[in-house]
């Protein structure tokens, strides 16, 4: 009787934990085409809540590259898929469970109009880049029809911020070392060079 009452014990923990893992997102919260967010560790995860427990959402995935298995793709993306699928520029528009698609995150919902007949429409395998056709992207061309990412905008922004920074330096240097007489007055066409730079900081 005891290897039974062992195995009765192990099946009620897992149906429990695995309650307390749906616990954690009240599916009541959500309504069909609502845009959800997910913070990540360098990045913020974006899906369309379709109802019924169910998240469409373009994520990089190396598996459906290398088998045509529904049965092993339909499983949750782990990290080393998603990186691989990264490298390989390789994703899905796939749907998944909210609970599957939060990864242990918490999540936030942006209540949005129906874009869920959209989101459906784009499933199936798709090119993945990280900085012109990622997640966020999926998903405002969901809700807005136009397939844009804030977070694109700030990393080009950033390294067009860096190239001008160093181009102005070397522009700097060059003129102070190699103009003798006149360094004073190349510094300070310099120095309004760099005020006009700080416009686009």
């Amino acid at each position: 009787a005891e290897p039974f009452q062992a195995f009765q014990v192990s099946r009620l923990s897992a149906r429990s934990s695995a309650r307390n893992k749906e616990s954690k997102y009240d599916l009541s919260l959500y309504k069909p085409g609502d845009l959800l967010e997910v913070p990540r560790t360098l990045f913020t995860h974006f899906g369309i809540y379709l109802g019924d427990n169910r998240v469409a959402h373009l994520i990089p995935d190396i598996l459906p590259a290398l088998t045509k298995d529904g049965q092993k793709i339909g499983k949750m993306v782990t990290n080393n898929r998603l990186i691989l699928g990264v490298i390989t520029k390789t994703a899905s528009v796939r749907v998944d469970t909210v609970v599957d698609f939060a990864y242990g995150s918490e999540i936030l919902i942006n209540h949005m109009d129906s874009v869920a007949r959209r989101a459906e429409k784009l499933l199936g395998s798709v090119t993945y880049s990280l900085l012109w056709y990622n997640c966020e992207h999926y998903v405002m061309y969901c809700r807005y029809g136009m397939a844009i990412s804030y977070q694109t905008y700030k990393v080009l922004q950033g390294v067009s911020c860096a190239v001008v920074s160093g181009a102005s330096l070397l522009w700097m240097r060059f003129f102070i070392i190699s103009d003798g007489k006149g360094a004073h007055s190349s510094w300070q066409k310099a120095s309004s060079s760099c005020k006009f730079l700080d416009c686009f900081a």
